[in-house]
């Protein structure tokens, strides 16, 4: 075995130090340097069969370039998330709490493609992952070709040998914290362990052009488990989301050398896998709650997609003396921000009273221009007073109780639209990116809080 150093390295951003440090002078973060053991690298992986004295600097000009086509993966949202498909030669990482469908989504992926792909699981067994296969060939009717091949292994160097040998055009790790190399002496799933398992994955990938993908466990805190430098190897980072206890997963892009980070993808939780949701808007909304208190419709944005999602709340007096404040799929410090808002600039007087908010479907959203839908379905909750049908908003709202402009308003008004929506209220600030000519819905501008309140309850 080569002989290896040993050095630090900091879990929360990658930073190394020769000397164990109790606070990381790169991000601030105290006590998160871990041991890390480092060796040479071993011939016996030595991926190519060239040999490292006959590589030589080009010139960039003379560099000539070959495209290759993307690998289409049958699924429109992997697509949209991973910007076109798979790029041959990627290292992609795919994180998500367990339970969650990190393992269906993929495998019922490559049991679509007509691709020869090496499927290596460090977490079940071949029995296991055929009992799987099977659900998902009953309840979607992948049926998986000979060019799908299992290999239940940890080993790297295994891995490596029986990649070498099936030359697959795709290939898929189950996850990497189970597989372990001879390099390393700590156990599968350390930093050390982790860190020299995805380096080597990453020359298989980029001398044979094969394109891997990475199965990672997540932290309780929801970041990615293993050291920092991780994320900086691979190409793409994904992330699976969503309350186990609803049917809809998101998958969103944290990081995309072949694409835009802006994109995510919605699936639904079925008995038989995923399936994709092209119209998240029809799945969120449901007609039996019109002319019910308490519910409003925002027109949100989560990366380039717009859709609408209904917020729910419900305000009742405090039973126990201290008022209670609850936030499902928002972020609570918001929801404390907007009450204060409308008791301190419009005159609502909340602070005795519980709010409990929820956004429908389980799922989690960031996006600012609900401030105004939320605000809405509190005072509706609070006075017993259905909204007006038919209607949407789009709005953030400020501290002094304005109604600020948002991002693409003209996305928004337009996927109210063909949903069937009679009017939008939208920011006043945002009308002059709106041509009025290419919609046939009634756009309500307002510039405070309270002439969206009055036009609503009046």
């Amino acid at each position: 075995m080569a002989k290896s150093k040993t050095v630090y390295v900091c879990d929360q951003c990658g930073q190394e130090s020769p000397k164990w440090i109790g606070k990381c002078p790169s991000c601030g973060a105290w006590n998160s340097f871990k041991e890390l053991h480092i060796s040479a690298p071993s011939p016996i992986l030595s991926i190519g069969g060239g040999s490292s004295s006959s590589l030589h600097a080009k010139p960039l000009n003379t560099i000539e370039i070959t495209e290759k086509p993307r690998i289409d993966t049958c699924d429109n949202e992997l697509n949209r998330v991973l910007g076109g498909g798979i790029v041959p030669g990627s290292l992609i990482l795919l994180g998500g709490e367990p339970g969650i469908g990190k393992s269906t989504l993929i495998l019922q992926t490559i049991m679509r493609l007509k691709k020869r792909t090496l499927y290596v699981s460090g977490e079940e067994s071949e029995h296991q992952l055929k009992l799987r296969a099977n659900r998902l060939a009953e309840g979607f009717g992948y049926n998986p070709s000979e060019d799908l091949l299992i290999l239940c292994e940890t080993s790297l160097e295994k891995i490596c040998e029986e990649a070498r040998a099936a030359r697959p055009e795709l290939m898929v790790i189950d996850s990497v914290q189970t597989i372990g190399t001879a390099e390393a002496e700590s156990l599968p799933g350390s930093m050390s362990q982790v860190r020299a398992c995805a380096t080597q994955l990453l020359r298989l990938s980029k001398e044979w052009e094969i394109p891997i993908i990475l199965i990672g466990h997540i932290t309780k805190d929801g970041t990615l488990a293993g050291p920092k430098v991780l994320e900086h190897i691979v190409d793409t980072v994904l992330q699976f989301e969503g309350d186990r206890q609803y049917l809809y997963r998101v998958l969103r892009t944290l990081k995309n050398r072949f694409g835009s980070t802006a994109e995510l993808g919605i699936y639904e939780m079925m008995g038989g896998g995923l399936r994709a949701v092209s119209n998240p808007s029809e799945m969120l909304l449901t007609k039996e709650n019109e002319g019910l208190s308490g519910v409003a419709v925002a027109s949100a944005i989560e990366g380039a997609r717009p859709f609408l999602i209904e917020t729910q709340a419900l305000v009742s007096t405090a039973a126990y003396g201290t008022p209670q404040r609850s936030a499902t799929g928002f972020d609570l410090r918001r929801l404390n921000m907007l009450l204060a808002v409308l008791e301190k600039r419009v005159g609502f007087k909340l602070a005795q009273k519980d709010v409990f908010l929820n956004i429908a479907g389980g799922l989690r959203v960031s996006d600012p221009a609900i401030d105004l839908s939320v605000m809405v379905s509190i005072l509706s909750s609070n006075y017993d007073v259905g909204v007006l049908d038919a209607t949407c908003m789009a709005g953030e709202v400020g501290l002094s109780g304005e109604v600020r402009p948002v991002t693409r308003i003209g996305q928004r008004i337009s996927e109210a639209e063909r949903l069937g929506f009679k009017r939008i209220f939208v920011p006043e600030t945002s009308m002059k990116n709106v041509d009025h000519r290419h919609h046939h819905i009634e756009i309500i501008p307002v510039k405070k809080v309270e002439e969206a309140l009055r036009q609503l309850f009046s």
